[in-house]
């Protein structure tokens, strides 16, 4: 335990050891008695990391090219909300080694694993633990700085934490198809604020969108064949690299609830536009109903504040949020006995287990193979 008080720290200052033992991450770094009780950790990243990057090649002496120091920068960065979250964490990692007079950075296992464990008795859920370690882990790579994130003793205190705050990752609460349905038949469609959230609601669910998705939608990235409608996708949550990725929405039975239908009579809202955001906000009307669509893109934040009303409509006590649409397609899918493989392909999951995550509050019993024993 290093009991050198670090000068103001800041997610962007790459602060040097006084002592060799701040450097050094070897087995004579002791847990303390709260670490003990757990055992062990992961890792995550930071917001202003091309700048950090930079400054890191700077003290190297190695200097990359303009043109080379663009793709550099590109290869480091993340989606806005990732930053933020990413900046957060390591604001709270560095006031808890302020309040300890710890180094934090190159962090010791005493400093790191003292921070875990005070997560963990804080109730910290282990997705948010794990989240903190991985933002600590990456400033070090991208400053070039020694880590003991995967030494044996860390491992050991994130396995204990694991046993101890249980690794079940909450997810958005799912609805089913006639609830969504339900919530639909009370919009006001003869008014542009029913037709956008329509659209929403039923584009949202169809093509399992994140909300930071639909609210980048531009109406030159959907496609219309006749029959199918190809919606194109840029940069998401998971690919940062901007591989163009692409969802499918079809036409169900019923007319009122088609998400095809649904978006072509909000375009004829925008008043013949071929380019810009497919949702926007809409603006006063003297009386309710009565506001026109902008200009404006509409917002995440807002995608998620509307989904909320909309869904919680006839469910007042569930917390439904944008991205119950998402986990309700894939939670349907499931149960409507659709492969993985399918799933993803709307979805975009790199992995199937993301996929295993999401269960129906009612899978227990739909989906169980206790009801074909033949007993």
């Amino acid at each position: 335990m290093s009991a050198t008080r670090p000068a103001k720290t800041s997610p962007g200052t790459v602060h040097p050891a006084t002592t060799p033992a701040q450097r050094s991450q070897s087995p004579g770094d002791e847990l303390s008695p709260a670490a003990q009780r757990y055992q062990d950790l992961a890792v995550l990243s930071p917001v202003n990391a091309q700048g950090t990057y930079k400054g890191a090649l700077h003290k190297s002496g190695n200097q990359l090219g303009p043109a080379a120091q663009r793709y550099s920068d590109l290869g480091v960065r993340s989606s806005a909300s990732t930053q933020r979250t990413y900046t957060a964490d390591l604001r709270s990692y560095e006031a808890f080694c302020t309040q300890h007079q710890f180094t934090p950075y190159p962090a010791s296992l005493t400093t790191l694993s003292g921070y875990l464990t005070t997560l963990a008795d804080q109730q910290k859920k282990l997705a948010t633990i794990h989240h903190h370690l991985w933002a600590i882990q990456r400033w070090h790579r991208l400053n070039r700085l020694p880590s003991i994130v995967s030494t044996p003793a860390l491992k050991r205190v994130l396995r204990g934490i694991a046993k101890k705050v249980g690794k079940k990752q909450r997810q958005a609460p799912a609805f089913t198809v006639e609830h969504l349905e339900k919530c639909i038949a009370q919009l006001n469609l003869a008014t542009a604020p029913g037709l956008r959230d329509r659209a929403i609601l039923l584009m949202g669910f169809a093509g399992a969108f994140r909300r930071s998705e639909l609210a980048a939608l531009n109406i030159e990235d959907l496609k219309y064949d006749g029959e199918v409608l190809i919606i194109r996708i840029g940069r998401s949550k998971t690919n940062q690299n901007g591989t163009v990725e692409e969802k499918a929405l079809f036409h169900p039975q019923n007319p009122l609830f088609c998400p095809i239908t649904a978006y072509k009579e909000w375009l004829e809202q925008l008043d013949g536009r071929l380019e810009g955001p497919v949702f926007v906000s809409i603006s006063r009307g003297r009386t309710p109903g009565t506001g026109l669509p902008t200009i404006k893109r509409l917002s995440a934040r807002s995608v998620n504040v509307l989904v909320h009303k909309h869904l919680g409509e006839f469910a007042e006590n569930v917390p439904y949020t944008a991205h119950s649409l998402r986990a309700s397609f894939i939670t349907t899918a499931k149960l409507a006995g659709q492969n993985h493989d399918f799933i993803r392909n709307q979805t975009n999951h790199k992995s199937d287990l993301s996929i295993t995550r999401y269960a129906s509050p009612t899978s227990a019993v739909k989906g169980n193979a206790a009801k074909a024993l033949g007993l």
